[in-house]
């Protein structure tokens, strides 16, 4: 579903009714000569208190700087999570027949920030940061941290660019990051939790708005919520995506806005991920023998020392993951070691159960999560 979006609004799309709400006041929007303006923005964000009081309000920065043309003007930058804006927590998620009630209340809450704009507007504005999420509800006993560490065990490189890996707030959220976008998993209930001791613990942003919910939802028995994001940060890197996944849509708000693309970024980064993850990770037998005769039946065209190879790769990989087992064998060839890995991605083995089933059936239905159905 979709969540957090930048959207940019050029001169022509919008009007400045009360400059002062911004900081430093937006007054200088009106100079005549903006050339002589370099570099000033002047900003309007939600306070803790608004957020408190549950009026969720977007992040707005007024600047003069080139558009997605590369012409200077005065740009409007709003940053929203739509369904905190329409729902008031982002637990819930959006649906195809959300869109007009969003814009509709986003031109409300923009007049009430001193801004005027229309829901035409909005619905045309060029969208230049993304977020994809899905809340994954587990009810059948099953926590957040099993599938967080069965990904950070797998040593997983994403192959589009060089990423760093962030694992933190005790093994309750994992994300792979990198320049122009992020990949991150996370548990949404303790991720609330964290909020309530401070807001830079947390993985999300104005937390403030949803404390309330913490409660309830801790409550609640054999109930926990893993979250999946996929945050394209740059206009360029979606292009670049849409254009591999055949994806032909032009970079608006109204265009953006379809579960369909929602569901095609999500599943491809989790098969990104899941190819990943060595199948002797997953294959389960305390009987030696058994292990060796597998190797043997089920990849006949590995001759002696490969099977051997990953015979001892299995052995080791049950008493450590994959990283730590890496960092052991710094001093030895990267290049050796990657070959042994991308071997182990290959294998064919029996029985072998992956773990991510429940995440890719929530992703394949991709059902908007609503309270009423909790």
């Amino acid at each position: 579903m979709i969540d957090t979006v930048v959207l940019l609004l050029h001169i022509e799309a919008f009007h400045v009714q009360d400059p002062d709400k911004f900081i430093p006041s937006a007054c200088w929007v009106f100079a005549q000569n903006k050339a002589n303006l370099p570099g000033i923005t002047s900003k309007q964000n939600p306070s803790k208190r608004e957020l408190r009081k549950g009026l969720y309000k977007p992040r707005l920065t007024l600047a003069y700087r080139p558009n997605i043309y590369g012409k200077q003007e005065v740009i409007l930058k709003i940053e929203l999570s739509l369904p905190k804006l329409l729902l008031g927590n982002n637990f819930e998620e959006l649906r195809y027949k959300d869109f007009l009630p969003t814009v509709e209340k986003l031109v409300v809450i923009l007049k009430q920030m001193g801004v005027v704009t229309t829901a035409a507007s909005i619905a045309s504005a060029p969208v230049c940061t993304i977020h994809y999420s899905k809340n994954i509800p587990l009810t059948d006993g099953a926590t957040p941290r099993f599938f967080i560490n069965k990904l950070k065990e797998a040593n997983i490189k994403l192959s589009l660019d060089t990423n760093q890996t962030d694992y933190r707030n005790e093994g309750h959220s994992y994300r792979w990051h990198c320049n122009s976008y992020e990949v991150i998993f996370y548990d949404k209930i303790k991720d609330l939790e964290k909020a309530r001791t401070s807001n830079k613990r947390a993985v999300e942003k104005d937390s403030d708005l949803q404390l309330p919910i913490a409660g309830k939802l801790k409550n609640k028995k054999k109930f926990e919520v893993l979250r999946m994001e996929v945050r394209l940060n740059k206009r360029k890197k979606i292009r670049q995506l849409f254009a591999q996944l055949g994806i032909k849509n032009d970079l608006t708000l109204k265009k953006l806005f379809k579960p369909a693309i929602s569901k095609k970024i999500l599943m491809h980064y989790m098969d990104e991920l899941e190819s990943k993850r060595p199948t002797l990770l997953d294959y389960k037998t305390s009987n030696g023998k058994a292990l060796l005769a597998d190797l043997m039946f089920h990849n006949p065209e590995l001759g002696p020392k490969n099977i051997l190879q990953l015979y001892g790769l299995k052995h080791a990989l049950d008493i450590m993951n994959p990283r730590e087992l890496r960092a052991m064998f710094a001093n030895y060839s990267t290049r050796t070691w990657y070959r042994l890995i991308a071997q182990a991605n290959e294998i064919r083995l029996p029985a072998t159960q992956k773990p991510f089933g429940d995440i890719r059936r929530c992703l394949k239905k991709l059902v908007a999560l609503r309270f009423k159905k909790i």
